[in-house]
């Protein structure tokens, strides 16, 4: 059975792409991998860590939380998704914390080397920068729907930002959809969600499946 090396899995990462050869294989001995088990947490809101984490396998959830122990679910991470480099670029501690959903794996990469890495290629600085504005516009897409749509609006584009196209117009959910963290996203109680999400299916804009695969109907659109 073939023994996949450090560099056989950066050449998997986007992020790593437009490296060279000899980058890629001097990137290779630096990083190393590490595995995170259910509910650990990769970076801790408040605190600094001087490493970039790259998700191999597994899932991750971005969230944030006040003093009172209030929680906001501000993303979730995929394998090829990145974090940590904000802390690094600007040496101030995490905004939020990531916690491992499932077993988690990733390479891990300190500050020194990734910073080389985005002085010495400008395509993978460029890919950084791409990064961040797409985070940007996530932010103010979240920022914008808070303010200015209903719960129901809320909902429809929570789902619609989990969902997957289904090749016919639609979009699907592939896991169970959690009321408590639907709730959580779009800063409404978790018997609000409940409400909503039923009369969403009694209504026929979206269809819940024994197997626990939601359905979204495509005018589920004209609300979020």
């Amino acid at each position: 059975m073939a023994i996949v090396t450090n560099l056989d899995l950066l050449r998997r990462v986007p992020l790593f792409s437009r490296l060279t050869v000899h980058q890629a294989e001097a990137l290779g001995s630096a990083v190393s991998k590490r595995r995170f088990k259910r509910g650990e947490a990769l970076v801790v809101q408040g605190q600094k860590s001087d490493a970039l984490y790259l998700l191999l396998t597994g899932r991750a959830r971005v969230s944030a939380s006040d003093t009172r122990g209030r929680e906001v679910i501000l993303a979730t991470l995929m394998p090829g998704d990145y974090l940590g480099e904000m802390s690094i670029i600007d040496n101030e501690p995490h905004s939020a914390s990531v916690h491992a959903l499932v077993q988690t794996d990733v390479l891990e990469l300190g500050r020194a080397e990734f910073t080389r890495c985005l002085a010495e290629n400008v395509s993978m600085s460029l890919v950084v920068m791409r990064g961040l504005v797409k985070r940007l516009r996530h932010a103010d897409r979240k920022i914008e729907s808070l303010a200015l749509l209903d719960v129901y609006g809320r909902v429809a584009h929570a789902l619609l930002d989990l969902a997957e196209p289904d090749g016919e117009g639609g979009a699907r959910i592939l896991e169970k959809v959690s009321r408590q963290d639907m709730a959580k996203t779009i800063g409404a109680s978790r018997e609000m969600v409940s409400r909503v999400m039923k009369d969403l299916e009694v209504r026929g804009f979206i269809e819940t499946l024994p197997s626990g695969v939601t359905l979204l109907k495509s005018r589920l659109q004209t609300l979020g």
